[in-house]
């Protein structure tokens, strides 16, 4: 690995320190710049800008989190490996709920940053709808898997709602009474269980 290399990935590491503590939103090139003891410029010669920092940092966080814990290796039928899928997120949730934290700050950020190109993490994002379908495949083929009728809608709705319940529960204040009192992993495998009663042979 080349010096380039190890200082790009030194500046990743210290943003990703920093955007964990304070939000994404209240951290500047410069904060990062000091916390990393190098210069402005450098940080922008390797970057060009914050947005391309940030999407480096979710970038490392995915590999970093699925990484760990996204093993569908170990399942025998494609329900088992589904299963994995599906609880996942709840493992993640339960380990690291500051990924969940960031994703959400992630979203908002780039709605905000125009001209942000998300094609590497669109293309990082399309691996997981990839593994999903062989499984799914499997799963029909061996018998473990009810066909549902459009299967690309049902990946979509479903991931897309546990996501989105993962960011929810994952936020540092409460707003409702409700929310204060949530069994938040407990709510989480509710919903992981209606996906996959409704997929069960």
């Amino acid at each position: 690995m080349s010096f380039k290399d190890l200082r790009t990935r030194y500046v990743v590491d210290v943003a990703t320190k920093l955007f964990l503590e304070r939000g994404i939103a209240e951290v500047t090139i410069k904060d990062i710049a000091i916390e990393a003891e190098i210069g402005e410029a450098t940080i922008y010669r390797h970057f060009l800008k914050k947005a391309n920092i940030v999407l480096a940092v979710v970038l490392k966080l995915k590999e970093k989190v699925f990484g760990s814990y996204f093993d569908l290796s170990k399942g025998k039928t494609g329900f088992e490996k589904v299963e994995m899928f599906y609880y996942s997120y709840l493992r993640i949730f339960e380990k690291s709920p500051e990924y969940f934290y960031f994703i959400n700050e992630f979203d908002a950020y780039m709605q905000m940053e125009e001209g942000a190109s998300l094609e590497e993490y669109e293309k990082e994002v399309d691996t997981f709808k990839t593994q999903f379908l062989e499984i799914y495949n499997q799963g029909v083929k061996d018998g473990s898997i009810k066909k549902v009728d459009d299967i690309d809608v049902f990946y979509l709705s479903t991931t897309h709602s546990l996501l989105e319940l993962c960011k929810k529960l994952s936020a540092k204040e409460a707003f409702l009474k409700q929310d204060k009192t949530s069994k938040k992993a407990a709510e989480l495998e509710c919903l992981i269980k209606i996906i996959l009663n409704s997929l069960k042979a």
